[in-house]
């Protein structure tokens, strides 16, 4: 019998948040930026403030519900830096109550996403915040990050994780080198992942202030779009939040006076990610998927054309291909 549900009988939830409205519980966030720009900083003193029942601002109550706030279990996984002389040092200098922070031990065999491990220390620890640094390290070596058909089930078992535990999962993400193209195409790998993330945020140094970084919010499924806030980085990478800002995605990544990419070669890029693969593709959820990262159908149809790209119908739905 083929399973169904119906809506009148689903109940309502609200989001829980980590961090207002920048980090979800339950749910993927994405934090990108170039390299030595301020990533993994942040992510760590996030869970500092979480360790020691704060926000990242320093208030200790949630600033939506005015509930008081209590000492969270955290899981950091890094595969970039030594755990004895990079993390705990910089974890002590934000003030974490380390007995609260935990990871999977990876001396025998690296952590990938789905070989279950994660999920076992979740389900030890009941961590409400999952850090895994960077993305790419713990997709599995089978798996192409470029590839969408590769990365869409890794995320989606991510994702489901996230809900199933109601933890937040941060990935930390470097960015690609195409300097010509949107916030949006500038992390590294397949669109997918942008895409399967409900929140996306973009680190990026301030080109006035060499000690200031900005955090923009470029991706927000589930509230507005957060306004930029600034946090300043001292010696010994002492963290500073300093709140909102103005800053614009884009500028920064690219100078004030880069030209911005025309809509067709973000949308050739977004094709080639799609399809490259050489599985179709259904019109319906390629056009859904290139409207939220604000691609237009006009531009979708210019680069098809220019990628010679097959339309063919199967039962009910229209499909592209690559020939």
């Amino acid at each position: 019998m083929t399973g169904m549900y119906n809506m009148a009988k689903i109940k309502e939830t609200k989001t829980e948040w980590l961090w207002y409205p920048y980090i979800p519980y339950g749910k993927v966030t994405i934090i990108q930026g170039d390299p030595g720009e301020g990533k993994t900083t942040l992510a760590l003193n996030i869970a500092a403030a979480l360790t020691r029942g704060r926000t990242v601002t320093g208030e200790t109550k949630d600033p939506l519900t005015g509930e008081e706030l209590y000492p969270q279990p955290v899981i950091f996984q890094t595969a970039e830096d030594g755990l004895a002389d990079t993390v705990k040092p910089r974890l002590l200098a934000a003030d974490a109550d380390c007995g609260y922070i935990s990871g999977v031990d990876e001396s025998l065999s690296p952590l990938t996403i789905t070989d279950g491990r994660l999920d076992e220390v979740l389900r030890l620890t009941g961590a409400r915040l999952v850090i895994l640094d960077p993305l790419q390290a713990y997709l599995g070596a089978e798996v192409d990050m470029h590839r969408a058909n590769e990365v869409r089930p890794v995320m989606s078992y991510l994702s489901n994780l996230a809900e199933q535990f109601g933890t937040a999962v941060v990935l930390i993400g470097h960015m690609n080198k195409n300097m010509g193209a949107k916030a949006a195409y500038r992390g590294l790998g397949s669109i997918d992942l942008t895409v399967a993330a409900r929140s996306v945020l973009l680190v990026a140094r301030d080109r006035h202030d060499e000690d200031r970084r900005i955090v923009m919010q470029i991706k927000n499924s589930l509230a507005r779009e957060g306004k930029p806030v600034a946090f300043r980085l001292g010696e010994n990478n002492e963290f500073t939040f300093e709140g909102e800002c103005e800053a614009d995605p884009e500028n920064i990544l690219m100078g004030l006076a880069a030209p911005q990419p025309r809509q067709t070669d973000l949308a050739r890029q977004f094709l080639m990610s799609e399809l490259g693969s050489g599985e179709a593709k259904p019109v319906k959820l390629l056009t859904e998927k290139a409207k939220e990262i604000g691609l237009s159908m006009d531009s979708l149809k210019a680069a098809k054309k220019e990628l010679d790209i097959r339309s063919f119908k199967n039962t009910m739905s229209w499909y592209w291909g690559m020939q």
